[in-house]
């Protein structure tokens, strides 16, 4: 019986009740479970006390997932603002440990939402911090609702890049995805490539330049309806099919060695 592969999830921190909490959304977790059949665990943000290199020798994959919080914005050269609250700078300083790290062992990526953001700053590019108030934009922001399904509706149009790998995986020109963002991508990483962008020019899908394997971004929200929409599935079944290839390599090398 063939093993699940294990996909590391990088924890948010946030202060409850007189307590620090390592915590990842249950859409996450979920997707990755139903979506592939793999197993999320959640790595808490303690950078300074776990050796990035030594988790990544026992995973198979890395997601890295949306946020209310946002990249600190001295990350990426400019002074951080209020209204661009709230950061978390824990989760900032293990991801970014993280991306490199897993970029280097050609370990599957992928980033979604904040997580392409972090993938996009710690490669060397910028952030827009409110797209919505850039002449031409349009309003990236989730509907207002109390109503979950009502914020991650699916409503807006992205053009795939023709050359890119999305292409391949959606089989599709266009797709619909949902869209809960008001922050972007500004500067372009030079080691990125651009995969889809919405009608107004805001980028909405990257791709790492000559990884070695999967290392995708999309800024949209794929992990909440990968059971009924069939480009999220074919989103999380690609990345599960880069991940069980990563979790074969390993083994052969576990075996080579042996």
């Amino acid at each position: 019986m063939d093993q699940p592969p294990l996909i590391l999830v990088p924890a948010d921190v946030k202060d409850i009740d007189g307590y620090r909490w390592h915590t990842a959304a249950e859409p996450y977790l979920r997707a990755i479970a139903t979506g592939f059949g793999g197993i999320p665990v959640i790595l808490p943000s303690l950078a300074d006390n776990i050796a990035v290199d030594a988790v990544l020798d026992r995973v198979d994959g890395v997601l890295l997932t949306g946020s209310r919080s946002n990249v600190h914005p001295e990350r990426y050269g400019q002074a951080p603002d209020p209204a661009s609250e709230p950061y978390d700078t824990a989760r900032d300083a293990m991801v970014f440990a993280l991306i490199g790290a897993a970029l280097r062992k050609g370990i599957p990526l992928f980033a979604i939402c904040r997580g392409m953001q972090e993938l996009n700053v710690a490669l060397g590019g910028t952030l827009v911090s409110e797209l919505q108030d850039l002449e031409g934009r349009d309003d990236h922001r989730a509907p207002v609702s109390d109503v979950q399904a009502e914020r991650f509706a699916i409503r807006q149009d992205v053009s795939i890049a023709a050359d890119g790998e999305l292409a391949g995986m959606l089989g599709a020109e266009t797709i619909r995805v949902n869209s809960l963002h008001r922050q972007g991508i500004g500067d372009l990483a030079s080691a990125l490539a651009i995969e889809a962008t919405a009608p107004d020019g805001t980028i909405e899908a990257v791709r790492v330049v000559g990884s070695p394997g999967f290392a995708i971004g999309v800024q949209w929200h794929p992990e909440y309806w990968v059971a009924s929409d069939q480009p999220s599935a074919r989103l999380f079944r690609a990345f599960g099919e880069a991940a069980r290839a990563s979790m074969a390599r390993r083994q052969g090398a576990r075996d080579a060695a042996e």
